[in-house]
């Protein structure tokens, strides 16, 4: 039993919530089965016991069914209403959670019944509850759609052909809806095929970017910031749309509940990882200021949790612009708030990159040889860090057999974007250039230069850091 899905969703439940449930299950209008109520009883009981042993289904039943013999095709049926039982009641909760829905399926009962004398008094609750919503996400502009059109609904049970009918109101709000929820996910998929090699087909996408461009939606947040962030994908050039998105979030911000907001501050934080990753150092100071102001809100948590991509990208700029202090407290502070199953990759390769930057070698190499890192983009950055230190230590036969070993991983691993591939494809390329280039010998090192260069535009992996050693020979 422990396996089965009744059983593991009990054991989400909290007591609170667990007591909500079985009054729920006691009321007659949902649940006229007792021996339910009872299967769900034992059930608790044996969750809040932490029971370590099988529950057999024998076992069970007769705390069910004392007197009767065992009757799996019956316990298998209870077991199912049971669940059914659950779920209707965690729908209930997110119904009962929204009384904007409540107040629609309340219009559309009125409508259906025709109860003329609840007309006014249903739409102008509902138009009051939408209008008063803190929130202005996509899900602001459906709810006054939905309002709206049931207000049409009700005009036309009363046959007034008279009255102009609010189809303006319904539109636009279905507009504004519909381009919101079109670009956040479109930015939700640049975001992600930034990273792997998916491909999706977005539909209608040149036709909304183009309406948006004539029309003025400054004042709706969701397509304002939304379209903000798809331009800093698909232009990410010009940094103007970036500091526009950091206006609108000054404007806006406060607009998105935690989740959301969590994502469009995620995308200008990419886009300064982006920027600083192509070399462009001035955002380094500007994704941590920003990165400082997210912290004092407490915005950069998710349920109580920080993010370790977060972590590994607020450590790489602070050590960056030489924060080195600053880095050390926050790893010690901000640790524990990592998922546990992630805490040890994050930390170590952390504390790695503070050593490097610290030039204590032997430590970087000891943390790194300590886990063994799962997620594809921490084996990307330690695979780095590694060449790194084994170039600034002269081992090397240890470096050209990490750059074959690394060269293989990355041909092995087909998830990768094809620009990722590049990046750090180069990055081993240009580093063994530079093992083979003498100091001062300055042919050698123009014509690296010149490489380089030429390959930039494709992107290349550690840019700064290869620059550096470049101009190291030059001295």
């Amino acid at each position: 039993m422990q396996n089965s899905k009744l059983y593991s969703i009990l054991e989400s439940f909290n007591k609170y919530e667990q007591n909500r449930l079985r009054k729920f299950l006691i009321s007659p209008y949902f649940n006229k089965n007792e021996a339910l109520v009872k299967l769900f009883d034992v059930l608790v009981n044996h969750v809040n016991a932490k029971v370590q042993e099988e529950i057999q289904k024998e076992g069970l039943w007769f705390e069910i069914y004392p007197q009767n013999s065992y009757d799996d095709i019956l316990f298998r049926k209870n077991c199912s209403d049971l669940l059914k039982l659950i779920e209707s009641f965690l729908a209930q909760q997110v119904y009962e959670e929204n009384p904007i829905h409540q107040s629609n399926y309340l219009i559309e009962a009125v409508a259906k019944r025709k109860l003329e004398r609840l007309y006014k008094s249903t739409m102008r609750n509902a138009r009051r509850m939408t209008e008063q919503q803190f929130y202005k996400t996509a899900n602001y502009y459906l709810s006054q759609y939905l309002v709206e059109k049931n207000y049409y609904d009700l005009m036309e049970l009363e046959h007034d052909r008279t009255t102009k009918r609010n189809v303006e109101e319904i539109l636009n709000n279905l507009d504004r809806f519909f381009i919101a929820e079109k670009l956040r996910f479109s930015c939700s998929v640049l975001s992600q095929i930034s990273m792997v090699s998916h491909e999706y087909k977005l539909l209608l996408m040149e036709e909304i970017i183009s309406h948006v461009e004539k029309y003025d939606f400054e004042d709706v947040p969701p397509i304002a910031i939304y379209y903000q962030i798809f331009l800093t994908n698909v232009n990410s050039e010009s940094t103007e749309h970036y500091f526009n998105l950091i206006k609108l979030l000054d404007k806006y911000g406060d607009l998105f509940p935690r989740n959301e907001a969590e994502f469009i501050y995620q995308a200008a934080l990419n886009y300064c990882m982006k920027k600083i990753n192509q070399g462009y150092l001035d955002f380094m100071k500007e994704y941590f200021n920003l990165v400082n102001v997210l912290l004092e809100k407490e915005f950069l948590m998710t349920d109580g949790e920080l993010s370790p991509w977060h972590f590994r990208n607020i450590v790489g700029v602070a050590l960056r612009l030489g924060n080195y202090s600053w880095t050390e407290k926050f790893i010690e502070k901000f640790k524990t708030y990592l998922p546990e199953i992630m805490r040890e990759n994050a930390v170590s390769y952390s504390l790695a990159t503070l050593y490097f930057y610290q030039k204590d070698y032997s430590k970087v190499i000891q943390q790194l040889q300590t886990v063994e890192y799962d997620d594809l983009t921490y084996n990307l950055n330690s695979k780095s860090i590694l060449l790194h230190t084994y170039y600034e230590m002269d081992e090397v036969e240890p470096l050209y057999s990490l750059m074959d070993s690394f060269r293989t991983y990355l041909n092995r691993h087909k998830d990768f974007s094809a620009a990722k591939r590049i990046h750090y494809t180069n990055l081993i390329k240009f580093t063994k250039q530079l093992t083979k280039t003498l100091p001062g010998d300055q042919k050698a090192i123009d014509k690296l230069k010149k490489e380089v260069e030429l390959a930039e535009p494709k992107g290349i992996a550690s840019i700064t850091w290869l620059k550096e050693k470049i101009a190291e020979l030059e001295s």
